[in-house]
């Protein structure tokens, strides 16, 4: 194994048989007087797979960067079996064995499979001898390790599934003997997530040791060896998975018992709300991602569409919310609303009783450089209540509102005047919440909701939405998050390429049958 010594020079140095794969001690990592890390340390043995959990803005992700050399530590020291390391970079990472499979992945989509693999990694500049190693090496992967992947396939022309094996296998071509995982598992299908744990258990089972950034409980709970929880920039605790459960996970991420479920009496349907028929949708290239779907939405009910990211849930969200133009019949309330021209926007829907929380809360859903306050009154600055005369709004009556939603909905600091990029991604979401649900929709699209969101949030978020749901209002919930899915819908549909799959009552079905529906096929198929 090649280290980098304090000097800064790589050594070999034979690693220590009984030390951890990795133990950092002491690490500190300040941004201005934002303390992101405290003096952490913690140990990772060899040949687990460790797992990192933590609320939003606790430092997991600034602890991980450290060691894969993106940040660099104010304070701290980092081992890697047994040796003292200086991380500078990431290559340095690369050279001590640490390989990182990041939650958006890092790679070329008009490259092949193995250009991706050996990118950055060419031996010399002829490239002929080093696509020959490369396609030797990664065949024996391949079979090693079931990551069957084409080498001459396009990265464009593969499942996001088959796009996170390449990343591994980018990693493994390096020689990692450590994989770092961010949230690895948050576009899968569920049969994809069940084959990547497939995997990480053949590469624990070899002596690799993984570290697994998850926000879900239940995949801590089935694969990792041991768990470290991290609260506000500082280590918790770290204990053995076998000796804990989701609920005290769960209340040592936050510092309060969390409810895990979603508790809700049965739905009382009333009369249709929004009703779609044969609704297609093209992007601006023209091709049709919604197909000529139908479905409608009741009082007092939450329809869920399940789905694997881009397969015409955005679309949907956007022509129902005014955000495109569409093809078919929409009503609302018994009446059609036109889906092109100058009447398809989100004033108009707004008009309607639609409110729309997007899945993009930072492109979509908030100006992230505007304050608090002026993010609650978007789409909403030219209601009545808001106007002080003719030509100024009522800005201390916006900020007044502001405050009260901000206390109702337990936003974070609760300051109306700071910038929506100050508020940690969860905070953010509660005030995209706040805005939609404050102004008493009849119908409520909302997409992912709990995206990046920490477990005492996501709590919150799911009873403000059956709130809505237990007074009346019909609810459209988009989310690629299965256990959401299951928990909070009335009525379950699944989108496929654009098309519904099929519907089902979650009391009636279950992950594995809603996962094949999501892949595109159906019973028979199955």
């Amino acid at each position: 194994m090649s280290v980098q010594t304090d000097k800064g020079r790589q050594e070999t140095a034979a690693p220590t048989a009984s030390a951890p794969a990795i133990e950092l001690r002491g690490i500190s990592k300040a941004f201005g007087p934002v303390q992101a890390n405290k003096d952490i340390s913690i140990r990772v043995e060899k040949g687990t797979i460790h797992g990192i959990i933590g609320e939003n803005g606790a430092g997991k992700s600034t602890l991980m960067s450290i060691l894969y050399g993106f940040y660099k530590a104010d304070a701290g020291e980092i081992f890697i079996d047994g040796q003292k390391v200086d991380i500078t970079d990431s290559q340095a990472a690369i050279s001590a064995g640490i390989g990182m499979v990041f939650q958006h992945f890092k790679l070329v989509e008009n490259f092949t499979v193995l250009e991706n693999v050996i990118l950055g990694a060419e031996d010399g500049g002829l490239l002929k001898p080093s696509i020959a190693k490369a396609r030797k090496l990664l065949k024996q992967l391949s079979d090693e390790y079931e990551l069957s992947v084409d080498p001459d396939a396009l990265i464009e022309d593969l499942s996001v599934g088959h796009q996170q094996r390449v990343e591994i296998l980018k990693a493994l071509y390096r020689q990692a003997d450590i994989l770092i995982l961010d949230e690895p598992t948050g576009v899968l299908t569920p049969a994809e997530a069940d084959h990547l744990f497939r995997i990480l258990d053949g590469l624990r089972a070899e002596g690799k040791t993984i570290i697994l950034i998850t926000h879900k409980l239940r995949e801590i709970m089935e694969s990792t060896d041991t768990v470290s929880v991290m609260r506000r920039g500082e280590m918790t605790a770290t204990v053995k998975t076998a000796e804990t459960s989701p609920e005290q996970l769960a209340e040592l991420m936050v510092g309060r018992k969390v409810l895990l479920r979603v508790d809700k009496a049965a739905a009382t349907p009333g009369a249709p709300i929004l009703e779609v028929e044969n609704l297609r949708v093209k992007d601006d290239q023209g091709v049709e991602r919604v197909k000529g779907i139908s479905f409608e939405v009741r009082a007092g009910e939450i329809l869920g569409i399940a789905g694997v990211s881009g397969n015409g849930q955005t679309e949907l969200l956007e022509v129902l919310g005014g955000m495109m133009d569409g093809t078919g019949t929409i009503r609302m309330n018994g009446e059609e609303i036109d889906l092109t021209g100058k009447y398809s926007d989100g004033k108009s829907r707004r008009a309607r009783g639609i409110a729309h929380v997007p899945e993009d809360r930072h492109d979509e859903g908030l100006i992230l450089e505007f304050q608090a306050w002026e993010n609650m009154v978007f789409g909403y600055h030219n209601a009545p209540e808001y106007q002080k005369n003719a030509l100024l709004m009522d800005n201390a009556g916006i900020k007044a509102m502001t405050q009260k939603s901000m206390d109702k909905f337990d936003v974070r600091p609760p300051n109306p005047l700071l910038e929506a990029k100050s508020f940690s991604g969860g905070n953010q979401q509660k005030i995209v919440l706040a805005r939609e649900i404050e102004r008493n929709p009849d119908l409520l699209l909302i997409g992912q909701p709990t995206r990046g969101v920490d477990i005492g949030a996501i709590e919150f978020i799911h009873q403000q939405i059956v709130a809505l749901r237990d007074e009346g209002k019909a609810i459209l919930l988009v989310s690629v998050e299965l256990d959401e899915i299951m928990s909070l819908s009335d009525r379950i549909a699944v989108m496929f390429d654009g098309k519904i799959m099929g519907e089902r009552l979650p009391s009636e079905t279950n992950e594995g049958e809603l996962g094949l529906l999501m892949a595109g096929m159906t019973g028979e198929d199955a």
